[in-house]
């Protein structure tokens, strides 16, 4: 190929709590394997895209922003390749995601979508949920304090109440699961599947022969998370799951682009790959 120009535009600050600096190295990682692939990158910060737009038709992007989001839904529309789809990043706001792997019977926590000014203790007594997750539903997370872990419905009420005088409107309730919290990384399409046990203290990647909790089947995990991508339309993705002891997995989260700490260098380059299959598959052996 020649002549390759992408617009790589990289994840506002706002949108990277605790990670801005894993953020930018998974980014300038990539971007520097596609240049040794011989293409030009052009590197855009979030507030740059939305104010003066971009000319490539390729973009790379970690964009959350919303008018971002709506600004790649529309390039794509015209033709260009966005990598992360626009539709993909908005598909996991979290409202927006609960209900499509809901909907999509992908195994998911049960939850219960709410405006944060609503009475809910009466609701999750009937639910009989007591220990639970809230979490920010109408926006990507920005702060720590947008997933709180609750033990029972007085505190959901008060914390639900804090989310509202924040000017955050929706929530996500999820019930909380026991089990072993597991961290997983992938590219949809590609063999590139890398976890770890977010319980243990060693970040020591495991495998299959390796199976903890009981029963626990790798090929299963990788199997839900690309099902996950697929259906949220996200190439490039990462997450939580939970895995409890009969081997049962449920995911918890799913990000657009996460940033690939425990396994960056190998990462770095299979999205690389990934990107550079998909101009390939879009605009033949020359653009």
């Amino acid at each position: 190929m020649a002549d390759i120009k992408i617009a790589g535009i990289m994840r506002a600050a706002a949108f990277s709590p605790n990670h801005i600096g894993n953020d930018s190295t998974i980014f300038n990682a990539v971007a520097e394997q596609l240049r040794k692939r011989g293409c030009i990158v052009n590197v855009y910060s979030e507030e740059q895209f939305i104010a003066s737009g971009v000319k490539e038709n390729i973009i790379v992007n970690m964009c959350r922003e919303p008018r971002a989001i709506e600004l790649l839904q529309k390039l794509e529309d015209n033709g260009a390749l966005v990598i992360n789809s626009g539709y993909g990043i908005e598909n996991c706001v979290r409202e927006r995601m609960a209900r499509i792997l809901l909907g999509s019977n992908i195994p998911y926590p049960e939850s219960i979508i709410v405006s944060t000014d609503e009475a809910i203790r009466e609701t999750l007594t009937k639910a009989h949920i007591s220990a639970c997750w809230i979490k920010r539903g109408d926006s990507h997370t920005m702060h720590n304090e947008d997933v709180t872990y609750v033990r029972h419905p007085e505190e959901a009420q008060e914390i639900l109440q804090e989310y509202f005088l924040r000017g955050i409107k929706r929530a996500v309730i999820n019930r909380h699961l026991e089990g072993e919290l597991i961290k997983f990384y992938g590219i949809a399409g590609t063999s590139f599947f890398y976890w770890l046990s977010a319980n243990n203290s060693s970040s020591v990647r495991r495998t299959a022969a390796k199976k903890t909790p009981a029963d626990f089947d790798e090929e299963k995990l990788k199997a839900l998370c690309n099902a996950a991508a697929e259906i949220l339309d996200v190439s490039i993705y990462g997450g939580d799951c939970v895995v409890d002891n009969d081997g049962k997995m449920r995911i918890i989260d799913f990000d657009d682009w996460p940033s690939f700490a425990p396994c960056r260098q190998e990462a770095s380059t299979q999205i690389a790959k990934f990107i550079m299959s998909a101009i390939k598959d879009r605009f033949g052996s020359h653009k």
